[in-house]
């Protein structure tokens, strides 16, 4: 078994965060989350708001062909990045659904 983390642990994604923050302050507000699972990983979620997905990938620099497609169920599509950042990867995921095409003619 191994040993528990300490907060301290986590220091290198939280720092970073405050970077994101002070530095990207005026970006789009992504759901957040650290975790002991991935210690030195920053995860930045986007629902429904892949022009903020968007926007974050700009500014980190990642070239839009690293980012990956997957749908879930046929309903929802999900962008993924990640890029290294001052010692932390930072993880970017966007959800959005997918709308339907709407039929020629449209319904009566």
């Amino acid at each position: 078994m191994s040993a528990m983390l300490t907060l301290d642990d986590l220091a290198v994604p939280l720092r970073v965060l405050r970077l994101l923050a002070a530095e990207f302050g005026h970006l789009a507000a992504p759901s957040v989350q650290v975790s002991t699972i991935y210690p030195n990983q920053l995860d930045l979620t986007f629902h429904d708001d892949l022009p903020g997905f968007e926007e974050w990938r700009a500014a980190l620099e990642i070239a839009p062909d690293a980012v990956t497609y997957g749908e879930q169920a046929h309903r929802t599509r999900v962008l993924n990045a990640s890029v290294e950042y001052a010692g932390a990867v930072v993880e970017l995921t966007g959800f959005a659904d997918i709308v339907a095409p709407v039929a020629a003619g449209g319904a009566a």
